[in-house]
């Protein structure tokens, strides 16, 4: 488990995230939402211990981040699986070299293991035939499942994804968000994603955190989403047509 409390943190006199208090439990995919400026990117960054909190103490699985020594701390980031917006593969090298490239940086396997572990997680993502092939050369989608198999392909203990849908089609979005409930559940793994993207909310939103101008203004599960009486909550998520409809559904479905 992730356990967060009491997190704050500021750039100059901009004070960007107030107080926040939460956890993410093991198994489950924990989606961070809310509007821009709303803190997500810094609180997301401050759990992958980029970015150090003014006050508060982060967690993981019974180690507070801030007591580590250098070391533990270096241990506790290869546990850490990363996916970015932007995939951020490396132009030059081919999908083979991106996925195997964590491992060439920080482990001591051999060539022919480290092909062996690349070869499973391409397959996990479903990617069987693109191993020679430069990121140039695929598809957005397939670019995202890259990086999906570069960020499990150390097995870590927590995947974070910095909205991972961005640019894809929504036919596709669903597919990456799948995936990664998927491996979530598969590799008993804690999840956190960061997302502007309501589908994924209600498709994969097991944990949701809405931030609001660095609040945790509320949290829950996508099903307790569409009971909340909570305007700031509501405004955001029923800022389109579609997603009131939903709701309307949702509620005379239950009355």
């Amino acid at each position: 488990m992730i356990e967060v409390e009491n997190l704050h943190k500021s750039f100059g006199d901009a004070h960007v995230l107030k107080g926040i208090t939460t956890s993410f439990e093991k198994g489950k995919t924990n989606l961070i939402i809310g509007q821009s400026g709303s803190g997500k990117t810094v609180f997301m960054k401050c759990l992958l211990g980029l970015v150090v909190p003014d006050e508060g103490t982060i967690s993981y699985d019974g180690r507070m981040f801030s007591k580590l020594s250098g070391r533990e701390k270096r241990d506790l980031r290869q546990d850490m699986g990363m996916v970015f917006q932007g995939s951020a593969l490396f132009d030059s090298m081919t999908v083979e070299e991106n996925v195997m490239f964590p491992m060439d940086m920080f482990t001591h396997q051999s060539r022919s293991e480290m092909e062996d572990r690349v070869n499973i997680v391409l397959k996990r993502v479903n990617l069987i035939d693109a191993h020679k092939k430069y990121p140039a050369e695929i598809s957005g989608g397939m670019q995202k499942r890259v990086a999906i198999a570069r960020a499990i392909v150390m097995n870590p203990k927590y995947l974070f994804c910095d909205e991972p849908n961005s640019g894809l089609d929504p036919k596709t979005a669903i597919l990456i968000d799948n995936l990664i409930h998927e491996i979530t559940k598969e590799f008993d793994i804690i999840t956190v994603i960061n997302s502007h993207d309501m589908n994924s909310v209600m498709e994969i939103g097991e944990k949701i955190i809405f931030l609001q101008h660095g609040i945790k203004e509320w949290e829950g599960t996508k099903d307790e989403i569409f009971k909340t009486d909570n305007k700031a909550v509501t405004n955001f998520v029923y800022s389109s047509e579609l997603f009131k409809k939903v709701r309307q559904m949702y509620i005379e479905e239950r009355n």
